[in-house]
């Protein structure tokens, strides 16, 4: 009897598991599983109450199209709210006990997790939660509060005693000093502890300070601008997108091989992604709530403000004096030169930093390493072909980017 009940145990766990896995590979892009959120679909919370009871379900999920023409009531009513978007033929694809393990993960308690916040209220500067997670500047100054609060208490408490021992043995009572004054007289009288705590104190603030300025892109080397990495109006992390997630460059920089400019992405482009995807690993939905906020974008309806819009304003990193032209569709399809040559590895940077100092001499030297790229096109070919008879038996040298006017002033400069 054990034995089977492990047995029923175990799978009713491992159809549940594959509820869940199933859901996220062909209902997630259109449905909120446990919410009322409409993406392109209704939110599915309260399904099984709104739904007619049986199979109807089932046989919904497989072919609505088929219950539709069926001239089923509430498979047309519904159909008709949704604005008649056709929905996904999963028959042939999900077998009915997929079906049914689907449903059993969307019947299941709704799974722990932080509500996205929607635009109203990222606009309105009501605090969002951030997983219940406090900031430990004012986790610090809650304890610091609390310990004033102890030590005044215990120093009242502390006086009351010393007096009633005081009067007990005929002694006078202690002096009615101030809270300050006593303090400036334990301080006299432990002059090298307070000298060694004071320093302790002095280099921990100097070490946060540079931290601080580090971080929100105020030291960096000025010359160069290395290290510079401006704290943006979104905490958009590089790893998370282009490096777990494996999202090409290109798709938010979509400019990058047209055009001499990479291009910044505007909030259309996060919005393909973020309508469905509410929350995030790191700081769950309350950056992701801001992309919401500016393209005014209500999550629980679905639907856009035009008038509540707010344009993000990214700030550059790496920039380049007014008086150089440099053209990225140059470098990176004719060229063929990987983002990471310029920017750094991206993949691996929560904020985005400048790594190389982007100089007249930095780019000179890689103009000299770097040779051309000539597979597979024909006015290289032919060019390489012409230099070898050019230059044979003189030099054996490599084929270059200055070989081709990698260094004339004009280039860059016009």
């Amino acid at each position: 009897m054990a034995a089977v009940f492990t047995v029923f145990f175990f799978s009713s766990g491992l159809q549940a598991q594959d509820g869940a896995k199933l859901f996220k590979q062909n209902c997630a892009v259109c449905h909120v599983s446990h919410g009322d959120q409409k993406l392109t679909g209704p939110g599915l919370k309260g399904v099984f109450d709104r739904a007619p009871k049986g199979d109807w379900l089932t046989k919904w999920v497989l072919n609505s199209e088929k219950v539709i023409k069926s001239g089923d009531a509430y498979a047309n009513k519904i159909y008709g709210e949704n604005g008649k978007a056709a929905m996904t033929v999963f028959e042939g694809q999900l077998s009915p006990k997929d079906i049914e393990a689907v449903l059993a993960f969307i019947k299941a308690p709704a799974p722990v997790a932080v509500v996205a916040p929607n635009a109203s209220t990222a606009q309105s500067g009501e605090p969002v939660q951030n997983g219940g997670s406090i900031e430990p500047l004012y986790l610090l100054l809650g304890v610091l509060i609390i310990l004033a609060i102890l030590l005044v208490a215990l120093r009242s408490v502390r006086t009351s005693l010393q007096n009633t021992s005081n009067r007990v043995e005929g002694k006078d009572e202690l002096p009615d000093v101030t809270f300050w004054q006593e303090v400036k007289n334990w301080i006299s009288g432990n002059r090298r502890l307070v000298g060694v705590l004071s320093i302790i104190l002095i280099f921990v603030g100097m070490k946060s300070c540079w931290d601080a300025c580090y971080n929100i892109g105020v030291y960096y080397n000025y010359r160069t601008q290395v290290g510079y990495k401006p704290e943006q109006p979104i905490k958009f992390s590089h790893k998370v997108h282009a490096g777990d997630n494996e999202i090409a460059c290109q798709y938010c920089h979509n400019s990058v091989e047209k055009s001499r400019h990479a291009g910044i992405p505007t909030v259309n482009v996060c919005m393909n992604c973020h309508k469905g995807i509410t929350t995030g690993p790191q700081y769950q939905g309350v950056e992701i709530g801001k992309i919401y906020a500016a393209a005014g974008f209500d999550v629980k309806t679905g639907t856009y403000d035009n008038s509540k819009q707010n344009p993000l304003r990214w700030i550059k990193v790496h920039n380049l004096p007014d008086h150089v032209y440099f053209n990225h569709s140059q470098h990176v399809v004719v060229g063929q030169v990987a983002c990471a040559t310029c920017h750094g590895d991206l993949k691996t940077m929560t904020v985005a930093e400048q790594k190389a100092p982007l100089t007249m001499k930095w780019c000179i030297e890689c103009h000299r390493q770097t040779e051309v790229s000539m597979q597979g096109n024909a006015y290289y070919d032919r060019l390489h072909k012409a230099l070898k008879e050019k230059y044979a038996g003189q030099y054996d040298v490599k084929f270059t980017v200055d070989k081709i006017g990698g260094l004339e002033c004009t280039k860059c400069h016009y």
